[in-house]
This record gives structure tokens, sequence and C-alpha cells, in this order.
């Protein structure tokens, strides 16, 4: 299954893609997008442009982003959030189905503690990937949101076919 992580910002948006099969890793990805113009609407149309032509590019199966997080500044959250949004419509213009995870559940899910700093991220992904250069601070997190998915999704498979012999050992 092919998964493309997003961590969105208005003026860098991070993305990592990554192959998972059989409980492995294969690193397929990542990168920035980068908005170098002022105008809110003109970077949400980069941003959408630009994870339009990833999934173009990698034909993911999922796609999964960080869920936005109450900032200091209202004005800052309002920003990402319409970056969240941009990501979003591209992957549901792609038909992929959208999974959203808490920066908390994220850090849980990669080092283990979900109040890890952005340096133990870094060096999970480093590790679970067999990376051998540090990736970018945000494309790093985009890597740990496409592995967060992929843990997610084992553990729901993993429930769903303990409940379903569950059901049959009490239909017998």
């Amino acid at each position: 299954m092919i998964i493309l992580g997003i961590d969105p910002g208005s003026r860098v948006t991070g993305f990592g893609v990554v192959d998972y099969n059989a409980n492995r890793y294969q690193y397929l990805g990542s990168g920035c997008i980068r908005t170098s113009t002022d105008d809110l609407p003109g970077r949400l149309a980069v941003i959408f442009d630009g994870v339009s032509s990833i999934i173009e590019d990698y034909k993911p199966e999922e796609f999964a982003i960080e869920q936005v997080f109450m900032a200091k500044n209202a004005d800052s959250a309002l920003k990402l959030g319409q970056a969240r949004g941009a990501a979003i419509v591209a992957a549901t213009q792609a038909k992929l189905p959208v999974a959203e995870y808490a920066a908390r559940q994220i850090k849980q899910a990669v080092v283990g503690q979900g109040a890890a700093q952005k340096s133990q991220v870094q060096q999970m992904v480093m590790h679970i990937l067999d990376l051998k250069k540090r990736p970018q601070s945000d494309a790093a997190d985009a890597l740990a949101i496409a592995i967060c998915h992929a843990h997610s999704r084992q553990s729901l498979l993993k429930l769903a076919g303990q409940a379903k012999s569950t059901a049959r050992g009490r239909l017998r």
C-alpha cells in the first residue's frame, strides 16, 4: 500500500511517500512544497498543484495529513487550516481516502512518546525507513505521518480480525 503523508504549512508543506507491505516499509520519496508568493490564495494554489503533482507521480492509495493544532496565533492557525484544505481537496479530487492524525498521535506511533522532539522524530524516521541521510524537518514529519497511518491501519486490521474470530466463536 502506497501512502502519501502531508505535513501542511502555508509557507512549507512537507510530503513523504512510503510503501507499506507485510509489516515492511520502503521509502519512495519525500520533500517540500515551498511557496514563494506573499498572497495566501497564490500559496494555496501552489500547495494544491504540488500535492496534485505528487499524487500523479507516486500514485498513492491512501492519504494521511496532520490535524490542525491550536496555535498561539489565531491567524497562523487559520492559514494552516487553509493549507490543509488545499492538500485535502487535491487528495479528494484524486479519490483518495483521507486520514487525519494529531501531532501527539504521530509522535507516539513513530517515537513511542507523544511529547517527542522533532530531532527524535527525524532519527526514528531514518531508522524505520533505513535512510542514510536525515530528511529535512517538514519532510521527516510527513514521512512520520505516513508511518503513523500504516501503524494505525495495521492496528485496525488486527482488531477487525480479532472481532471476526470472536464473533465466529460465539456463533458456534
